[in-house]
C-alpha cells in the first residue's frame, strides 16, 4: 500500500470512528511505531487531523457543537473520558462547599457520580442536571432561574443576575474549545456574559476539557485559558497542548484511564 493510500485509509478510520491510535495504525496497515506517528504528524500539518497522546481525533469545525435537540444526558453511550474527568471533579468538592455545576455532559456525569456522604450546596443552570441531583437528600440545590432554551438551560439577564448574588467555592465549567490563545470558546455570544458571572463569583475556577476540546477554537471567546485556575483533563490529551496552559499558571490534573 502506498502512503497516500494508507493516509486516505487513516481518514476513513477517524471519520467512521472519531478516533484511532498509533497502534491500530500499526496492527492495520503493519508499519513501525515511528511510521505510525509520521503518518499522523503528516496528516496533522496538513490539517487534516489533530493528534492526541495516543493516536488522533478529527479536526473540530470552528461551529461544532451538539445537535439542537441534544442535551447534556442524550449520549448513546457514556464516554469515559468525560466521566473519568467527572469523578475527578467530584473527588475534588469538600463537605460543605457551595459549587456551580456546568450544564454540560460532563457535568451531568458529576451530578450522577456525587456520593451520599458528601454535604454540599450545589447551584446549576441546567433543569436535567438539578432534577438528578433533586434525588439526593445529601445535596442542597439552587436552580437559577430564567428563560430557558431547548437543552433544559438558562443563561439570560434573569440566570446572571442570581448568580452575582451567590457566591461559590468552586465553580466546575466547560465550553465547547479550549486553546491557548483563544481561550475557552463556543458557538453562541448569548452565554459569554452568563459564564464570566460565574466565574466572578467563584474562589477557585476549575475547568473540565476532555481530550475532544482542547487545542480547538469555536466561534466566539468567553475568556482567555488562564481565568481558569484548574484544567482537568483526559489520558489521550497531548503534552505539548497542555504544556502551553502551564506557561500561563493553570495548574494540570491529568485523570487516568480506569
Amino acid at each position: 500500500m502506498f502512503i497516500e493510500e494508507r493516509h486516505r485509509a487513516i481518514l476513513d478510520i477517524l471519520a467512521e470512528t472519531g478516533s484511532i491510535s498509533v497502534t491500530d495504525i500499526q496492527t492495520k496497515f503493519n508499519v513501525g511505531y515511528g511510521s505510525a506517528q509520521r503518518d499522523l504528524r503528516l496528516l496533522e500539518e496538513q490539517g487534516l487531523l489533530k493528534r492526541t497522546h495516543g493516536g488522533a481525533i478529527p479536526v473540530r469545525q470552528v461551529a461544532a457543537g451538539k445537535p439542537k435537540n441534544v442535551t447534556c444526558k442524550d449520549f448513546g453511550e457514556e464516554k469515559e473520558n468525560y466521566v473519568a474527568i467527572a469523578k475527578k471533579a467530584v473527588s475534588m468538592i469538600n463537605n460543605n462547599d457551595v459549587v456551580f455545576i456546568t450544564s454540560a455532559t460532563v457535568g451531568y456525569f458529576m451530578a450522577r457520580n456525587l456520593p451520599e456522604n458528601l454535604k454540599i450546596r450545589a447551584v446549576t443552570n441546567s433543569i436535567i442536571i438539578a432534577e438528578e441531583l433533586r434525588k439526593k437528600q445529601n445535596i442542597s440545590v439552587i436552580m437559577l432561574g430564567g428563560e430557558m432554551d431547548g437543552k433544559g438551560n438558562c443563561y439570560d439577564a434573569f440566570a446572571i443576575d442570581t448568580i452575582k448574588k451567590l457566591r461559590f467555592d468552586k465553580c466546575f465549567l466547560t465550553a465547547a474549545a479550549i486553546s491557548a490563545d483563544f481561550g475557552l470558546s463556543i458557538q453562541k455570544s448569548q452565554a459569554i456574559s452568563f459564564w464570566n458571572a460565574v466565574m466572578d463569583s467563584s474562589k477557585q475556577t476549575i475547568g473540565l476539557f476532555p481530550t475532544e476540546k482542547i487545542g480547538f477554537e469555536s466561534i466566539v471567546s468567553i475568556c482567555p485559558a488562564n481565568r481558569l485556575d484548574v484544567l482537568v483533563t483526559d489520558w489521550n490529551a497531548l503534552e505539548e497542548d497542555l504544556a502551553k496552559f502551564d506557561k500561563q499558571g493553570i495548574e494540570i490534573v491529568i485523570v487516568d484511564k480506569e
